[in-house]
């Protein structure tokens, strides 16, 4: 297996990493005429059109969900195939794609490349260093329309339409906020110390 050190993704065969590496590269000479993305080889611009000519060549026998690549397909069948053919060797677990087993080896390696600006702090995942950096600016990107309160998790805000409920199923409080889980009763002790 050989990992590509500058996104993770992996190849079977060094020859394969060689060529994907060019990718990083500034030089990509095969231009999309309908959005101006630029590929290092024609193959992958041919493949990157089907994404505008709305062509889905490749259809899952099972869902019949239709897909541009037939990479994409073989990986989704292995949701109804439960097929998961590359184990960690390190605790054996299994994952249905490779770049998901190169993401999870790194829990075993202690490899953590995506660190922190402000704070120092490292994170095994992109997602995670950019979900944790909303801390440091206090961003809210999740807008409630109805009350214009944001929550900087999208989750947060999936769990905020309790609140709009009229009747309070915990009103124990001197100041009548109501309350939907018991859990946030912790405000009363702010009224009684």
């Amino acid at each position: 297996m050989f990992p590509c050190p500058e996104c993770g993704k992996c190849f079977s065969k060094k020859i394969y990493l060689v060529s994907h590496l060019k990718s990083h590269v500034a030089e990509k000479p095969y231009s999309c005429s309908e959005c101006s993305k630029s590929f290092t080889h024609k193959s992958v611009l041919v493949r990157h059109q089907k994404i505008h000519s709305g062509e889905k060549p490749f259809v899952c026998s099972e869902c019949w969900k239709c897909f541009v690549q037939k990479s994409d397909l073989i990986y989704h069948q292995r949701l109804h195939t439960g097929e998961k053919p590359y184990p960690c060797p390190d605790c054996g677990k299994c994952f249905s794609h490779r770049s998901v087993l190169v993401r999870h080896h790194k829990i075993h390696t202690g490899e953590k490349p995506h660190v922190c600006p402000r704070c120092g702090k490292s994170f095994i995942q992109k997602t995670h260093l950019k979900r944790h950096q909303k801390i440091h600016v206090r961003e809210k990107p999740y807008l409630c329309f109805d009350y214009g309160k944001g929550f900087s998790k999208k989750a947060s805000l999936v769990a905020h339409p309790q609140t709009h409920q009229i009747d309070c199923t915990f009103p124990y409080c001197d100041c009548a906020k109501c309350f939907i889980q018991r859990s946030e009763l912790y405000h009363q002790s702010l009224h009684t110390g």
